[in-house]
């Protein structure tokens, strides 16, 4: 049930933070893996830990098409498509008042417009290896609101919604596409986050009944579970990993 020998997974942002977690899961399960991102140095060093066959893929997931020719290298080189993980993501951080037109659109079309691009371009060659998994990362931001983040915090809601509206759409194609909302996890964008916003980290370690912040390897079981043949009557959920932050009042 958890055995992904075969499979082709795209994971775009793939050369670090979650994303990287999720590849070394999907890797570590047998899983062909496509780093799709910008930073070629970054996803170079990602491939060569991966292993498995993995293999890197400038993209960038804001431009059409860039995307389709992501999709077209990845199947040219690996023959097929089977996962699909919508995680490239970026946050400018002030309050809407402060944050310009041109800054709300990069987040937007970062964050919430790449995944439809990505998934748009990614359902013929599901379609044709007779389906498949899209996994689309939120945040818990797709919850909760913040001063400092609300053109991230709109992106991540859209990312739910964007989510079931896939998963009803593409479910007579034998296509699940679900959600993964993180919780405060220990990244680069995080890290600045905390420089960013005073008491942030203690206010995280008071909230959180694990009492830590999450690290990427707690995004290797969610990717593999959601990926694979366990999960085939799972779709259109957006499941937290966020150590129990989200439950405190």
């Amino acid at each position: 049930m958890f055995d992904l020998t075969g499979k082709v997974a795209i994971v775009t942002g793939g050369n670090g933070g979650i994303g990287l977690g999720m590849a070394r899961g999907l890797a570590g399960a047998g899983a062909r893996v496509v780093v799709a991102a910008r930073n070629a140095k970054k996803s170079a060093a990602a491939v060569r830990e991966l292993g498995s066959g993995a293999l890197a893929i400038e993209v960038d997931v804001s431009d059409e098409s860039s995307v389709k020719a992501l999709m077209r290298d990845a199947v040219a080189q690996c023959g097929r498509l089977d996962i699909l993980v919508n995680n490239a993501g970026i946050n400018i951080r002030k309050p809407p008042h402060a944050l310009s037109l041109a800054e709300w659109r990069q987040v937007i079309d970062t964050n919430l417009t790449s995944a439809y691009l990505c998934s748009h371009a990614a359902h013929p060659q599901l379609q044709r290896s007779g389906g498949g998994k899209i996994i689309n990362i939120g945040s818990m931001m797709s919850i909760f609101g913040a001063a400092y983040a609300p053109a991230y915090a709109a992106s991540k809601g859209g990312i739910v919604q964007f989510t079931k509206a896939c998963a009803a759409a593409w479910a007579a194609d034998n296509i699940q596409v679900n959600a993964i909302l993180p919780g405060w996890i220990d990244t680069d964008l995080t890290r600045n986050a905390r420089d960013q916003v005073a008491g942030l980290h203690d206010s995280v370690l008071r909230r959180t009944p694990a009492a830590r912040w999450g690290v990427i390897d707690d995004f290797r079981g969610i990717a593999v579970f959601l990926a694979g043949a366990a999960s085939p009557f799972i779709t259109g959920a957006a499941i937290t990993v966020d150590g129990g932050y989200s439950i405190q009042g």
